[in-house]
């Protein structure tokens, strides 16, 4: 199965290579206005046709943290897009069980927030037998370091990590983490941050492409 996956876009919407599955991390709606009015409008029209341009059999996605419209209007976003969103949920297609989850670590007041105790709660909903993780924000140690005054800080979710390891899905994407676009291996699983942008909010990076095989 070929599989593209894409965080972070921020309103920037890539050319997507023709794919059997295509994952969104979140951070979906523009950067420049996070207004829930702006936010519905783009989802309504801008996303909708990119969306329906897209050469993928199925689209799976969550929302990041400045996706307010998620969190604070979901009644809002329109439930007719040629998309399946997950948020603590999910699905099976074609023998693959996915699962989506967009919390993050606190943040200032962004959207999705929990703190550690609440993220332990919301990844033990992870069923066991899950194969492909959409997340937003990382595990703890991969992909999610960032430069602080004092050096450098690893801002994943340790209880996230521990739950990969515990269920071993095949495959783990996110993004939120810009500066920490990568993939490594954490026993079976491909963990994978998948930032279309930089630090700089600029659309420097490629989509991100694997093949899952069963």
């Amino acid at each position: 199965m070929n599989v593209v996956a894409i965080s972070d876009l921020h309103g920037t919407l890539p050319t997507v290579p023709p794919c059997d599955l295509l994952l969104l991390g979140g951070d979906l709606c523009p950067v420049a206005d996070h207004s829930i009015e702006n936010q519905a409008w783009w989802l309504h029209t801008v996303f909708r046709r990119w969306l329906e341009s897209v050469p993928a059999r199925k689209i799976v996605g969550v929302a990041g943290n400045h996706d307010f419209l998620f969190e604070r209007n979901p009644d809002l976003v329109p439930n007719d897009l040629p998309w399946t969103y997950l948020r603590d949920s999910g699905l099976t297609w074609e023998g693959w069980n996915i699962w989506g989850t967009p919390w993050q670590p606190w943040f200032f007041d962004w959207a999705f927030n929990l703190h550690e105790e609440q993220l332990e709660q919301k990844w033990a909903l992870i069923p066991d037998d899950t194969d492909i993780l959409v997340l937003h924000s990382p595990p703890h140690g991969y992909g999610d370091a960032v430069l602080r005054s004092g050096g450098t800080e690893h801002t994943g979710s340790p209880s996230l990590r521990r739950r990969i390891q515990e269920i071993q899905p095949r495959l783990a994407i996110f993004g939120h983490i810009h500066e920490g676009r990568g993939q490594w291996q954490l026993g079976p699983t491909l963990l994978a941050n998948v930032s279309l942008l930089d630090v700089s909010y600029q659309p420097v990076h490629p989509v991100w492409q694997c093949e899952l095989t069963r």
